[in-house]
């Protein structure tokens, strides 16, 4: 089987292709988990025009202006002479590209869509989808509910169309903590992490608030705090302030390095996540790469990440109280036991064999008998 992805957006930033290959790796090590079973061909569009082939994909950068329809034209045009069983179209905001698209391709090719964290569209833009939909063979959602707001806005108009399988998956694996920690300078008696923005989906109050709680009964507990914006940051520094001893137990260390992340993840027991709403969740995946047990929010992304709870433990979003139970909840359990249910839930459905493995199988079931 062949299949071609296709990247409408156009990431000028980059122009050394082997630079945007290490910034989407998360995203290349599942094309390339793809590429042991079948062709597969990826178009992305940055500062550079060439042909290269990495682990067994094919990558094509190709100049196609910057009109977007006139792009999106000649990005299609190839997709055609490329000659695909399959077209894997990255994000479901591209509506008007995808009728265009179903129109060059001939009638065998199909068409899948992957959503990466869009909500359905509102006035023009759910109209364009509606019309899409037609184009659309099936869309791969992180959890299959999250398509249900599709379907009751009638965008999505078959439900068995939605497929579920996870986005992207992690290039780091299991580490030696105590070398993590030594290294980093940090410790705790458990350690958790917390990776983010400082803002409100993150909730990062929430987390605050009810880690403070369960360092009465856990003292040794330390928390480290990872984020790359700010919105937040003062209403959490008068939490801190305010809090006898919480500079003690919660540290702010602010933005690290995709690369300076896996010691991270090596040096933590525990992952901690706020959040009210994830198209799937890249930093919680990495981190249960690396054996850190998820405490996560009951939202649909994460069910599916921790297999219903099959690993660590969920809690209802912007709930301190449920949040401050499940910390003491999970760490009354044996550590290596829970890391143990932890890797082995990312290897069976977050690995990039994995998913790979889940994407082949879709694909394959919209060919033709």
């Amino acid at each position: 089987m062949k299949l071609v992805c296709i990247t409408y957006t156009r990431k000028t930033q980059f122009s050394d292709p082997m630079a945007w290959l290490r910034r989407v790796r998360g995203y290349a090590g599942l094309l390339e988990a793809l590429a042991q079973k079948d062709t597969v061909i990826s178009i992305d569009r940055i500062d550079y025009t060439g042909d290269i082939t990495v682990n067994n994909v094919r990558h094509i950068f190709p100049h196609t202006g910057t009109s977007r329809l006139s792009s999106a034209w000649r990005l299609n045009r190839l997709a055609r002479r490329l000659d695909p069983d399959v077209v894997l179209i990255q994000g479901m905001i591209f509506p008007v590209q995808t009728i265009l698209l179903r129109l060059q391709l001939p009638r065998h090719t199909k068409i899948i869509v992957q959503n990466h964290a869009e909500k359905a569209g509102t006035g023009r833009r759910r109209l364009l989808q509606q019309m899409a939909d037609p184009a659309i063979d099936a869309y791969l959602f992180t959890a299959k509910e999250m398509g249900d707001e599709w379907l009751r806005h009638h965008i999505i108009r078959q439900p068995q169309k939605i497929r579920q399988v996870m986005e992207a998956s992690s290039v780091f694996s299991p580490g030696d903590t105590q070398v993590a920690r030594t290294r980093l300078h940090i410790d705790g008696a458990p350690l958790f992490l917390w990776v983010g923005r400082l803002d409100t989906n993150k909730d990062p109050l929430t987390v605050l608030t009810a880690f403070l709680d369960f360092t009465r009964q856990c003292p040794g507990a330390r928390l480290f705090m990872l984020f790359h914006t700010r919105e937040l940051l003062q209403d959490i520094n008068t939490l801190l302030d305010s809090t006898p001893g919480a500079g003690e137990k919660i540290t702010l260390v602010g933005e690290k390095t995709h690369e300076e992340m896996e010691d991270w993840f090596h040096a933590a027991d525990y992952i901690i996540s706020g959040s009210h709403y994830e198209g799937s969740g890249v930093a919680v995946c990495e981190a249960m790469s690396c054996g850190c047990i998820p405490i996560l929010t009951d939202i649909l992304s994460f069910r599916m990440m921790t297999g219903n709870g099959a690993c660590g433990i969920l809690y209802p979003p912007g709930d301190s109280k449920a949040l401050t139970r499940a910390l003491i909840q999970i760490t009354s359990q044996p550590l290596s036991g829970e890391k143990e249910r932890t890797i082995l839930q990312f290897k069976k459905q977050l690995s990039f064999e994995a998913i790979a493995t889940t994407i082949h199988d879709i694909a394959a079931s919209l060919q033709s008998p």
